[in-house]
């Protein structure tokens, strides 16, 4: 359907003026507004009092309006605006209440459209809602001046002259207002007619126009009319200078395109060119298609500019280039897009790995909080994976990054020990490099890998600086978004990146870098953890690798069993790896040999294949019951171990000497536990004399290994007192937990470890501190809880009536 709307030509801007020249004395005998008046909607369009439009009618309601009015002789009626110019069918509240009645001077009728040209009478405002079909017809009643509105003359004739003004800067300004409208103002003397024509000359928003066509008052509408003008002045020079800038811009990299085309024929017909041209071309091409930071980009467009000037053959020349290179290589924008699944995500952490359910869950919660908030907000987590050796840790890494279908990189910082490994090399250097925090980056491909920082608590520091420092600012999400490598010195955001470290031990990461992180501790496996995993992944994994896959051999359950307990004593489960490898290259050997049948895999087959069992009896059941020697649990970096605390009295003086490579905590509690006994000589019936003529040694075995903490401490209370007292302590029984002078039991850390171990070693009675109970009842097992007895105490003295006989 064609639409209806005004065309304002030069054409009729100067049959306006005719118009204008004569409106005063045709004012007086013009006829008076109807007061039912049939409407005709305009798209986009506003028609003011006096000036005359050429309309097109297409739409059958509109032409049916035209032919009424003509057969009725009624040549005036009222246009009004719609409030949206798609409405093809507009009724009462499609278009604005005011309108402006019109005089039909001619009327053509085309084959789809009626041409018509009209001018303006007067405003209105509809009253009354009389039809809507099959056109609009309202009551309607004009608008007209304030009869009190008099006395303005001079601030009329001001304002018109501001309105004046500053449509002759807007015409100057606008490049679609041609010049002849210069003339209308020049030829019109009255305010309102003025207001009016320029008003339906700028190009005012269809709301702007209305709210001039509504105002019947001069004085208000001339203020407002000003205000209009001087806003759309100011945005029409904003414009005019914005477009200049852009056109200087322009200009100049038009000449530099010049200079440099001229500058190339000349290295061409002298026949230095060398292909540095291209070169310099190739790297332009490159750092555009990076999408650098601005701040990157000047320093990347100083260095292009200064390699233009630098004899190839200099040294500087390589320097500057690999710079360049470098800032070009590195994805300054390019991200992969995450996969938020987490049905998806749980499957994969799923098929890769065992258990591990704290850190699933925290990879999930992350999706989860990812999903709902947008990518660009969402701060990257620092994790840092705590555990034994072979729980998983870095292999658990590249599994998140599978789930979440990142880019995975790996860092190992295991003996590093120069801050420039982190940050990077100085420019001022020859062979300088960035720091391999960027290079993991570069080789990623992507802005937000999944970027593992391994053995972190491995870092050394020596006279070439403290890279664990340097390390606060790549994991702190405070700073990472601006980090500043060395060699590249532009800020590269590493925000989006999730890190993950790894450590085996905690004490040795620095405290600020420690607070950084969110620790996640990966504690060791049960025996049963481990046949699983060994039956999951292990097993597959090693019959591909000694080519036995289709062979027809199958390991059973009972002969990972046999491995993990009797060839094996760790934590994780790398030397059963190892074992099931060892088992599985016997098996080769004889499909090498000529056998071609199925092959199963039993506890004898490991026997024959492994030899006699590492582990025969349990370590704690090996020891007879001695008076003196009590059984402690103890963690360790590799995981949780038992301790025995062994003392011993002579003849002396009273001294007290501990040896077993302790450190100052363990002989600090050893002091306590002895001061704590001497204290309680009565209640526990020892001899006060026994102190003053006896010398108590008190040692732990396994010298080499240096042992500290105070987790020790109830145990050398309990050793002490068996040794003093004679009664043994109970078979299969052992503790853990930190003595105070007073006999009270602290708490300790390390719960998971220190219980697996008493497990592994045979222990069917454990005591632990009352303050540890809710760490045994979530971090512990069911399976394996349900094996042991465990007691919670809070002083040595139920301890030691828990643990000694008699």
């Amino acid at each position: 359907m064609t639409d209806i709307k005004v065309d304002i030509l030069e054409e009729a801007a100067a049959d306006a003026v005719a118009v204008v020249e004569a409106e005063e004395s045709r004012r007086e005998e013009e006829a008076p507004l109807p007061e039912t008046l049939r409407l005709l909607p305009l798209r986009d369009s506003v028609i003011f009092p006096t000036l005359i439009a050429p309309l097109s009618v297409g739409r059958e309601a509109g032409k049916r309006l035209l032919d009424d009015a003509v057969d009725s002789g009624q040549r005036i009626i009222g246009v009004v605006t719609q409030r949206q110019a798609g409405e093809e069918e507009p009724g009462f509240d499609d278009v604005y209440p005011i309108g402006c009645a019109v005089h039909i001077r001619t009327l053509m009728k085309g084959d789809d459209v009626v041409r018509l040209l009209v001018q303006g009478v007067r405003r209105f405002r509809i009253v009354e809602q009389i039809q809507t079909s099959p056109y609009l017809t309202a009551r309607v009643e004009p608008i007209l001046p304030s009869p009190d509105e008099e006395g303005t003359d001079e601030a009329i004739e001001a304002l018109k002259r501001s309105i004046i003004g500053l449509f002759d800067q807007a015409v100057s300004l606008a490049p679609n207002l041609p010049e002849e409208l210069r003339a209308l103002t020049a030829n019109v003397q009255e305010a309102t007619v003025l207001a009016d024509l320029i008003a339906a000359h700028m190009p005012f928003s269809t709301d702007q126009k209305q709210e001039l066509l509504g105002m019947g008052d001069t004085l208000p509408r001339l203020r407002r009319l000003v205000e209009m003008l001087g806003r759309e002045v100011r945005v029409l020079e904003l414009t005019s200078k914005v477009t200049s800038e852009v056109s200087a811009e322009l200009s100049r990299s038009q000449r530099e395109h010049f200079l440099r085309e001229q500058l190339k024929a000349i290295q061409r017909e002298l026949g230095d060119e060398d292909g540095f041209g291209e070169d310099i071309a190739d790297l332009e091409s490159k750092l555009d298609d990076a999408n650098l930071p601005e701040e990157a980009r000047a320093a990347a467009d100083r260095e292009l500019s200064r390699l233009m000037r630098i004899n190839p053959g200099s040294p500087e020349y390589t320097v500057c280039r690999t710079y360049l290179e470098t800032l070009a290589a590195l994805p300054w924008d390019h991200k992969s897009q995450d996969n938020l699944n987490l049905e998806h995500a749980r499957a994969i952490l799923d098929e890769d790995h065992f258990g591990l359910d704290k850190v699933k869950d925290r990879i999930i919660e992350f999706l989860a909080v990812q999903q709902l908030k947008s990518s660009d907000e969402m701060r990257q987590p620092i994790l840092c994976f705590y555990g034994p050796p072979g729980v998983g840790k870095t292999s658990l890494g590249r599994s998140i990054s599978r789930a979440m279908e990142r880019e995975f990189v790996r860092l190992s910082l295991g003996g590093v020990r120069d801050e420039a490994e982190i940050r990077g090399h100085r420019r001022t250097y020859i062979g300088s490099l960035p720091g391999q925090v960027i290079q993991g980056i570069r080789r990623a491909g992507t802005s937000n890998p999944v970027f593992v920082l391994d053995e972190v608590d491995k870092l050394g520091n020596d006279f070439r600086g403290d890279p664990a420092s340097a390390l606060l600012e790549v994991l702190d999400p405070e700073q990472n978004s601006t980090f500043r490598d060395h060699y590249l010195d532009v800020p590269f955001d590493l925000s989006t990146v999730l890190f993950i470290a790894t450590a085996n031990r905690l004490d040795t990461i620095p405290p600020a870098l420690r607070d950084r992180m969110e620790i996640i501790e990966l504690g060791g496996y049960t025996e049963q953890e481990k046949v699983e995993i060994a039956m999951r992944h292990l097993n597959g994994r090693q019959m591909t690798d000694h080519g036995l896959v289709g062979r027809g051999v199958r390991i059973q359950p009972d002969a990972i069993r046999l491995i993990a307990r009797h060839y094996t004593r760790e934590a994780g489960v790398r030397n059963l790896n190892r074992e099931i490898g060892s088992v599985l290259r016997k098996a080769a050997i004889k499909y090498a040999t000529g056998f071609t049948g199925r092959l199963t895999v039993s506890q004898k087959f490991v026997k024959e294949a492994l030899g006699a069992p590492r582990y025969l009896h349990d370590r704690v059941t090996q020891r007879p019951p001695t008076p003196g020697v009590a059984v402690g649990l103890a963690w360790t970096p590799v995981g949780g171990d038992v301790l025995f605390i062994e003392t011993v009295k002579m003849p002396g003086k009273g001294g007290l000497v501990v040896t077993g490579q302790l450190g100052d905590v363990m002989k600090e509690s050893a002091t306590a536990a002895l001061s704590w006994v001497r204290s309680q000589a009565e209640s526990l019936k020892i001899d006060p004399e026994l102190f003053e003529k006896s010398s108590i040694h008190i040692h732990v075995p396994q010298g080499a290994v240096p042992k500290d903490g105070p987790s020790a401490g109830i145990t050398m209370v309990t050793a002490l007192v068996s040794l003093l007292t004679g009664r043994t302590v109970k078979s299969r029984l052992a503790m853990t937990g930190e003595v105070t002078l007073t006999g009270q039991v602290s708490a300790i850390g390390g719960v998971k470890e220190k219980v697996l171990a008493a497990h592994r070693a045979g222990v069917d009675t454990v005591i632990l501190p009352e303050e540890n109970r809710k760490d045994y009842m979530e971090e512990v097992p069911a399976e394996i809880r349900a094996e042991l007895k465990v007691h919670y105490v809070n002083d040595v003295g139920r301890v030691l009536r828990l643990a000694l006989e008699g």
